[in-house]
């Protein structure tokens, strides 16, 4: 079965993600094809992908490597998330389902008592899970995809810091997704724009870490197609 450079590319972007590629460091086709168990062909077209997303460069006499954004680039990812953000909030106010409700009052409650209960790690994808059901709402595929792909660079480049994740936070995210089941398009706007600059400062710069090798034990490739 013929493993898709989807999944591929999923699986490369994770692990940028997360480190084991580290920044600045090269790709190598052979290497990434045998990590992740697949031939080179899907290796090739996944790296053709994460370059144009921007996670990926190719440099002359180096081939393929791991981006290496600066500091004013990792700035403007947050800036940029902090004006669409308050776009998907005012459309999901207008396209939100009964489905979206339900998911994000549920991620709500969880998010407040796991912020009583200072389970930091918990709190972190809960916050991911909160923003990308609020842009699903919106019902506009690409504000969508361009917001998840902000979102993936943002905890590439940054780690998140409690005021990210406390239980003022979830206050406002309950607040947002109150405005959102009222059809209030504007207040839905206004307060998400207000939470993004407030958390906006709870972001701290990643360093540069070592990352692993990619002659680490191989890893297995889900082989269920996933949205990049």
């Amino acid at each position: 079965m013929r493993i898709p450079a989807q999944s591929v590319c999923t699986a490369i972007r994770d692990d940028i993600v997360s480190g084991v590629h580290e920044r600045g460091g090269r790709l190598t086709e052979e290497l990434l094809a045998r990590r992740y168990g697949v031939s080179r062909v899907p290796v090739r077209e996944a790296l053709r992908t994460l370059e144009a997303e921007g996670f990926v460069v190719t440099r002359r006499h180096a081939g393929a490597c791991v981006a290496e954004p600066t500091e004013r680039e990792a700035a403007d990812l947050l800036e940029m998330r902090a004006l669409l953000e308050p776009l998907a909030a005012a459309r999901a106010a207008q396209h939100r389902t009964e489905a979206h409700l339900k998911v994000l009052r549920g991620l709500v409650r969880l998010g407040q008592e796991r912020a009583r209960r200072d389970q930091g790690e918990d709190l972190r994808s809960l916050v991911g899970w909160f923003h990308e059901t609020l842009a699903q709402a919106s019902d506009g595929p690409g504000l969508v995809a361009l917001l998840g792909q902000l979102r993936r660079k943002i905890d590439w480049m940054y780690a998140m810091g409690e005021g990210a994740a406390s239980t003022e936070s979830w206050s406002e995210r309950a607040a947002i997704v109150d405005a959102v089941a009222r059809g209030d398009a504007e207040r839905a706007r206004s307060l998400t724009a207000a939470h993004a600059e407030r958390v906006r400062g709870a972001h701290r710069l990643r360093p540069a870490a070592r990352g692993a090798s990619v002659r680490e034990a191989q890893r297995a490739v889900n082989t269920v197609a996933l949205p990049n």
